[in-house]
């Protein structure tokens, strides 16, 4: 092996000026949402550490470093190739790329340009250098946006599917986007740091990747607690009996195919919905606290909270793992999987988790106890992710954000209030927090709510929701959801429809002005969701010719028809018992829109009402 070369090195340092190709028989990159969210969340939470309002730019000089690991390049023919980090190298110049498009609107601005492309002889060439991905990243830097509907290559797909991520799931908060921006950005270049470890071959450096990941390979946090625990109860049969125990809880949990990291992950939601007392604030110097620490380092913080967990004797450190870890992961995997899967009489935990909402798994375990039987710990279960799915709704609503490091000190309080509570506890606490408006958790008052730049997959996740309720009360009972088919967007699954077309000149006569026309055409009551394939076909046509064509499709669609009234009885009795203003409509002008609008607003009212938390106790 010849000379290796390892250095640390801050992002502007590792991109700027910099070309990185990837070889041949490297993987595809496929970090995907939860990846990409974890990072830019840490990112936020360190830089949050140091930031102050008060605070002027040269002042991020002094604020704390972050590391983000390896990347090992391997040298040949003057280029650069990454042997291993491209996951990370591709999220960070998106991330770069992300922050470039924000900060235009900004007067204050950070040159990062050279850390995403280099330009030679008017020819502009990205920093990681791959020629099927140029097109894509070309329209990211320049437009924010990019059109995979025609693209076959797995890599662009997802880089596409990960930079929408920024804005669909709120990833980088409201309240960086302002002041913080450019020392967020100066941080973000100057403070985090990488190191990169060079070999002069692709021998080498595979040698240092497999070295690195298969020989001595270091124990994770989970190994470590697993370790601690085990150490720690003398009896022999015992510490075998529940080492057996702990490898199948966490075989089960990497069966489940939903993560490579899902017993760490399960440990992280049960520790901090059963043991997390505080919370680091979002201020300059405040200390990382319990919720903070078991993310990061949950096998250290058990072992110096042992007697807080009550862990001094060795069959406490049994029941530990024989009784606590068996019930909480067995519950935390049921939970997992209703999310990956519409799950009868567990639907509100797959629609929290297609808002990305990761915070609802220490909070579903809150108020479970291990001398609860089944149907209490599912009722349990079923009101907190009601409460869950009320709280975001109104949020995306109200143009609130869901996002990790906006929700997480709110949703760690209702952690505390909410902890080993009775049901009916539990529903009264969680219907009076949604009641009380504390943290501006504020109903469906808002009547401006439309469709903007960042909110299209809210958006179509509650048209879906809508689309799917008056489906579900207009037909025949064991009706299954079609829930899941309405969610998937884009190829393949639906879009949203705008009932007006974009042809401001079709209405002149109630606008005079395009903007205005725009403005009033993206409002929720204007929009409906249709299979990809119909709304390419008609997107376009009068509204007179368009509604023939909404007779064939969903009943939200069909509702603008006089004969949808006529043909589904199940949708008529619907609206009689409902008292929602259902009505056709012949024409569609901007009394229509508003009406339709206001229809909306009552609609989800109902499906979204705090009622829904009673229910579960009654049934």
């Amino acid at each position: 092996m010849k000379k290796i070369d390892g250095k640390s090195k801050s992002v502007r340092d590792l991109l700027k000026g910099k070309k990185y190709a990837i070889d041949y028989y490297q993987r595809e990159f496929n970090w995907e949402e939860k990846q990409v969210s974890e990072l830019v969340e840490d990112l936020i939470a360190k830089f949050s550490e140091n930031y102050e309002d008060t605070h002027k730019r040269p002042e991020v000089k002094n604020y704390g470093h972050y590391f983000l690991g390896s990347i090992i390049i391997s040298e040949k023919n003057n280029q650069c190739f990454i042997v291993d980090g491209q996951q990370r190298l591709t999220t960070l110049t998106l991330f770069l790329i992300y922050l470039n498009n924000l900060q235009q609107e900004h007067d204050v601005k950070v040159p990062v340009d050279e850390m995403i492309y280099s330009e030679q002889f008017g020819s502009r060439s990205f920093n990681l250098d791959v020629d099927e991905r140029k097109r894509c990243m070309e329209a990211l830097f320049k437009e924010g946006t990019f059109d995979d509907a025609k693209e076959k290559n797995p890599s662009v797909q997802n880089i596409a599917a990960r930079f929408k991520n920024f804005d669909e799931l709120q990833l980088f908060p409201s309240d960086l986007r302002g002041k913080a921006l450019p020392f967020f950005i100066d941080w973000l270049i100057e403070k985090v740091y990488l190191v990169e470890i060079t070999a002069s071959s692709d021998d080498d450096a595979y040698t240092i990747f497999e070295t690195m990941n298969d020989r001595g390979l270091s124990l994770t946090p989970t190994d470590m607690l697993k370790g601690f625990l085990l150490a720690n109860i003398t009896d022999e049969e015992r510490r075998n009996r529940a080492s057996d125990l702990w490898k199948e809880r966490i075989r089960a949990l990497t069966d489940l195919g939903l993560g490579k990291e899902e017993g760490a992950d399960c440990l992280k939601a049960w520790l901090r919905s059963q043991f997390a007392d505080g919370i680091r604030e979002r201020k300059k110097d405040a200390e990382p606290e319990d919720f903070d620490r078991i993310g990061t380092e949950f096998h250290r913080w058990v072992r110096e909270h042992q007697k807080n967990l009550g862990l001094s004797e060795s069959s406490e450190f049994f029941r530990f793992i024989k009784e606590d870890f068996v019930f909480y992961s067995h519950w935390y995997a049921t939970v997992r999987k209703a999310a990956d899967k519409l799950t009868q009489g567990l639907e509100p935990v797959f629609y929290n988790a297609q808002h990305n909402f990761t915070l609802q798994y220490p909070l579903l375990l809150a108020p479970l106890e291990p001398s609860d039987d089944e149907d209490t710990i599912m009722r349990k279960i079923r009101v907190v992710a009601h409460f869950i799915d009320i709280l975001i709704t109104r949020r995306i609503w109200n143009f609130d954000s869901i996002n990790y490091s906006t929700m997480q000190y709110a949703m760690f309080r209702v952690v505390q209030g909410i902890r080993r509570l009775g049901l009916e506890d539990l529903a009264a606490t969680l219907k009076k927090r949604l009641e009380s408006k504390e943290d501006e958790v504020s109903a469906f008052e808002n009547k401006d709510f439309h469709l903007h730049g960042r909110n299209g997959k809210q958006i179509h996740h509650l048209l879906a929701r809508m689309t799917d309720y008056v489906e579900m009360k207009s037909g025949q009972p064991g009706q299954q959801s079609r829930y899941p088919e309405y969610s998937v967007r884009g190829r393949g699954g639906y879009e949203i429809e705008h009932i007006w077309a974009d042809h401001p000149e079709r209405h002149e006569d109630e606008f005079e002005h395009s903007s205005a026309f725009s403005d009033h055409r993206n409002r929720f009551g204007g929009l409906l969701l249709l299979p990809k394939t119909s709304n390419a076909s008609y997107s376009d046509l009068p509204y007179e010719e368009k509604r023939q064509h909404y007779l064939k499709e969903n009943l939200l669609a069909c509702s603008l028809h006089e004969l949808c009234y006529e043909r589904k009885p199940g949708f008529k009795k619907f609206v009689a018992k409902s008292g929602i203003p259902f009505k056709a409509c012949p024409v569609f002008k901007r009394s229509e829109l508003d009406e339709r609008s206001e229809l909306y607003r009552r609609l989800a009212e109902m499906i979204w009402s705090s009622e829904r938390l009673e229910r579960e106790i009654k049934a």
